[in-house]
């Protein structure tokens, strides 16, 4: 007999919401504030780069070596505006710390039309609610100011954790949490890998969401397969029945 679902984990970003401007212009909007005038898809290019090489170099926020969020991201920033001809150094610190608390911001983030509603409607079934995100210690910051915080019963954040998805270890931690097996658990997220596969291979309920129809494998079956956060209850009530 299956056991009844009890919770709901998410991940955050491209599920719940999304960032609402790209980097470039975020970058180069404050970059202006300081007498700057850059070209956002120069930014971005630059911001590509120096991020891939930083996740590569520094994982999970470079805590192994001795990093974290914010080093980590402001290193990002000064690295990617020192690319586009920006050198002094008080400058570059002024921009990358300013960048690093904008984005603490409701302004620089767009929930998505249907999450609010999926986030009650999962209340509404009984079911509590935790996040599994590969994020750093702004994530609390950015949900309480877009008015979402409060849906939720806990965050895990791979800074935090000290480990990030794909590894299965950020799920058990959350299964502790939750102090519930596997099968009373849902997973919701964007990532085939990250959330739905790793979430399952811990026995975890995972539904891949699939705005925009990128996920074309075979593997993963219509019932997991979600095109928007409107379909989420009636899946949820089959395995909570």
């Amino acid at each position: 007999m299956q056991a009844p679902l009890r919770w709901v984990l998410w991940d955050v970003k491209d599920t719940l919401l999304k960032v609402r401007a790209s980097v470039g212009e975020q970058y180069c909007k404050e970059a202006a504030r300081m007498g700057l005038s850059l070209s956002p898809v120069e930014v971005d290019a630059a911001f590509r780069q120096v991020y891939r090489s930083y996740s590569s170099r520094y994982p999970n926020y470079g805590i192994a070596q001795g990093l974290g969020g914010e080093a980590w991201w402001t290193g990002v920033v000064r690295d990617t505006l020192s690319q586009c001809r920006v050198q002094d150094p008080a400058l570059l610190n002024t921009l990358a710390n300013n960048l690093y608390y904008n984005f603490c911001n409701a302004e620089n983030w767009e929930v998505f039309p249907d999450s609010k509603k999926a986030l009650e409607s999962c209340s509404s079934l009984g079911l509590k609610q935790g996040v599994v995100s590969n994020f750093d210690s702004r994530l609390e910051a950015i949900l309480h100011s877009c008015g979402l915080l409060s849906h939720f019963s806990f965050l895990i954040t791979s800074e935090k954790a000290g480990v990030a998805k794909p590894s299965p270890a950020i799920f058990n931690q959350a299964l502790q949490k939750c102090g519930a097996p596997a099968g009373c658990v849902a997973h919701v997220g964007d990532h085939y890998m990250n959330d739905y596969v790793t979430s399952r291979s811990v026995g975890i309920h995972g539904f891949l969401l699939d705005r925009h129809n990128k996920h074309n494998r075979a593997e993963v079956p219509q019932e997991h397969r979600l095109g928007s956060l409107e379909e989420l209850p009636s899946r949820l009530q089959q395995h909570k029945d």
